[in-house]
């Protein structure tokens, strides 16, 4: 397989993505991939087009469920459940024959356990994941999709070492960072045991790892707000700091409703500096409805906290 297509496929799995790495390639470089030469690889790909028309069938009927059900008010239709299982039957038949004629094609492996894990069946991905690193441990993608599944899980502490291992093998890879930030962030008490560090100290850790990710994906709106987000647990507070990374937030926001939560976010840490004015002031350019409520309690509480004047 050729090295672009290996590198398409490790993101895919990756991200735990079911498209086929035909369209991704398209999606994300602008270029076809070419069906190989190999045998396994041309088998391989079939299988993978295959998953690809699935998912996309699936994709439109849950699309067009939801469609229905906002405009009837209505809950989908029970079947629909049931009418996926049995289009996705056939895709799973397909990996499964693949990897019988070739149980040591870890490319398979790995995008198997993507399909499996797509579909609800976590323990069996998992168990492909971990055959795909056996037979290709340099290989991060395998690494990271078994650190998200032990994050979930269980035992954490092997989250922990396999996100350690995919980094090490890609450490350009942002997504690995920033899974290892989220799961470090969100298993503290187990980060504290595992790292010898306070819970301070992990606050910082993750933060690291956040500001590592950014760094290699600088446009990613979620992870600059994953990063901003950290400095609410940092204490006490760097203000100035928290500030310049949710600025960097609303840089990056792609819509107006977007800007406004971070108008909330930029508030409470400027009133929790008790730079009131500014707070108030910064609370005036939100004005969606459904941040009413929010804003309502920020301005009540500058109301409460503020020095009344003489």
């Amino acid at each position: 397989m050729s090295d672009l297509l290996i590198g398409l496929l490790g993101v895919l799995v990756a991200t735990n993505q079911p498209a086929a790495i035909s369209n991704l390639a398209n999606q994300t470089v602008g270029i076809s991939v070419a069906v190989p030469n190999d045998p396994v690889e041309k088998e391989f790909q079939k299988v993978m087009q295959e998953d690809d028309a699935a998912q996309a069938e699936v994709d439109k009927w849950r699309q067009e469920s939801k469609t229905v059900s906002k405009k009837t008010g209505e809950a989908s239709s029970s079947d629909l459940g049931e009418r996926i299982r049995k289009r996705l039957v056939p895709v799973r038949k397909s990996y499964d024959e693949l990897i019988h004629r070739y149980p040591d094609y870890a490319p398979a492996r790995l995008t198997y356990g993507s399909f499996l894990n797509q579909t609800g069946d976590e323990h069996a991905a998992s168990q492909q994941w971990e055959k795909a690193r056996e037979l290709d441990p340099k290989n991060g993608a395998s690494w990271n999709n078994l650190a998200n599944y032990y994050g979930e899980h269980g035992p954490v502490k092997k989250a922990f070492e396999y996100y350690s291992k995919a980094i090490e093998i890609d450490p350009v890879e942002p997504l690995y960072l920033s899974n290892f930030a989220d799961t470090v962030s969100l298993f503290r008490k187990e980060a504290m045991v595992y790292y010898h560090l306070d819970e301070q100290q992990v606050f910082i850790k993750a933060l690291g790892l956040y500001q590592q990710a950014l760094k290699l994906d600088p446009k990613n709106f979620k992870l600059a707000q994953d990063l901003a987000q950290t400095y609410y647990g940092i204490k006490p507070t760097p203000t100035d700091a928290a500030l310049n990374a949710w600025t960097n937030v609303l840089n990056l926001a792609a819509s107006d409703f977007e800007k406004q939560g971070v108008y909330l976010h930029l508030a409470r840490f400027k009133l929790n500096a008790n730079r009131f004015d500014e707070a108030r002031e910064q609370l005036k350019d939100v004005t969606d409805e459904s941040y009413q409520e929010r804003k309502r309690s920020l301005l009540k509480n500058i109301e409460a906290r503020q020095p009344k004047s003489n």
